[in-house]
């Protein structure tokens, strides 16, 4: 069982998320546990956490701090009553701005763990190694990655790929150069496919595109794989049928949709009468996750589009009341769950006509 707080497992969270929310908030405001981040701004709320937020829907009561997550000392982030474990720092991709920072000891790798299990539902092979055609560095999914192949045994071959470099490139309108930063990407993974029994591949959509165009390279890795998973940009569903009826027919393909500050959700196997090829389900309730009218903050109706809201509820982390820059259709909840899907993910426009550069993740 996963222990996602003092021995609660996920699926006993899960049937009472606000008893599960009440032990989060024991940990992150205790003077003896809490971290420094939120024993300081806990001053400055006119409530009190301990006492007053009880039920999930009371998050909305606390103030969007992500900002402060572009500046504040990493350390002022971890719980006192976590210190002696291991952490790492990982950064946004600093698409609103500067990179946000969060820390993380375990608490992504129980989701990992989550995602790994829902990716056999969908009959990703647990043999074969993987290939990892995403970021890595300060971004959270190349350690994600790294994980899943772990838990299956299997060795996880990586490019250098640097998302903001090329986002850098696009917004100076040098197009050029970012389609040859694309192709130097395919360069590395021809190196390595050439060579090694790579069968799950990790992707972006841009790349994956582009990799269907070299010939020669297409072949090379159709001819292997067996699970390919796409994370990041937003992808038609025309491209979608393309790359999983025309181009790799005899692979597992599902996607997982997250950022840096949510974790990850996988895609859900599709049911009878769905409306939206790929069903995100959140990490409920580490990762609370609800679409939201922009100006209320109100969830939307099932089949309605609206901002994502997200509340980060875990051991190591708590940041609630985060509206993301994306959008997403809210979708009822599937078959053994009863946690609301996402769909049809989509950056969100503020109306002042700023171009939202998504580049190659």
């Amino acid at each position: 069982m996963d222990n996602l707080l003092h021995g609660i497992s996920h699926e006993e969270a899960a049937k009472d998320p606000d008893g599960y929310l009440r032990e989060v908030l024991k940990w992150h405001f205790s003077p003896e546990t809490g971290s420094r981040f939120w024993r300081e701004r806990a001053a400055r709320l006119d409530f009190d956490p301990l006492t007053d937020i009880t039920r999930i829907s009371d998050l909305r009561r606390f103030p969007d701090l992500s900002d402060d997550l572009r500046t504040v000392p990493a350390e002022d982030l971890i719980p006192a009553g976590a210190r002696g474990d291991t952490f790492e720092v990982f950064e946004s991709g600093g698409t609103t701005g500067a990179p946000k920072r969060v820390v993380d000891s375990a608490s992504r790798s129980q989701n990992v763990l989550w995602v790994s299990r829902a990716l056999r539902e969908y009959g990703f092979p647990d043999q074969g190694h993987w290939l990892h055609v995403g970021p890595s560095g300060p971004h959270v999914v190349g350690r994600t990655v790294k994980h899943l192949a772990a838990e299956r045994g299997a060795l996880c071959f990586t490019v250098d790929f640097d998302p903001r470099w090329v986002k850098r490139l696009l917004a100076a309108g040098r197009t050029d150069l970012a389609n040859e930063y694309r192709e130097y990407l395919l360069d590395q993974v021809e190196l390595i496919v050439s060579s090694q029994d790579v069968r799950v591949l990790f992707i972006t959509p841009p790349v994956l595109e582009s990799l269907c165009t070299r010939t020669a390279l297409y072949e090379k890795v159709a001819e292997r794989l067996r699970g390919l998973l796409w994370a990041g940009t937003s992808v038609s569903a025309e491209t979608l049928w393309q790359i999983e009826h025309t181009f790799f027919p005899d692979a597992a393909v599902a996607a997982i949709y997250g950022n840096t500050l949510m974790g990850i959700a996988p895609q859900r196997p599709r049911e009878e009468g769905d409306a939206h090829h790929c069903v995100f389900t959140p990490f409920f309730p580490q990762s609370v996750v609800e679409v939201v009218d922009s100006e209320t903050r109100e969830q939307v109706g099932y089949g309605e589009r609206g901002r994502v809201l997200m509340h980060l509820l875990s051991r190591d982390m708590f940041l609630p009341n985060v509206l993301e820059r994306d959008t997403a259709v809210r979708v009822a909840p599937g078959a053994g769950t009863t946690v609301d899907g996402l769909a049809d993910i989509a950056p969100y426009q503020d109306g002042t006509g700023t171009k939202v550069i998504e580049g190659v993740y």
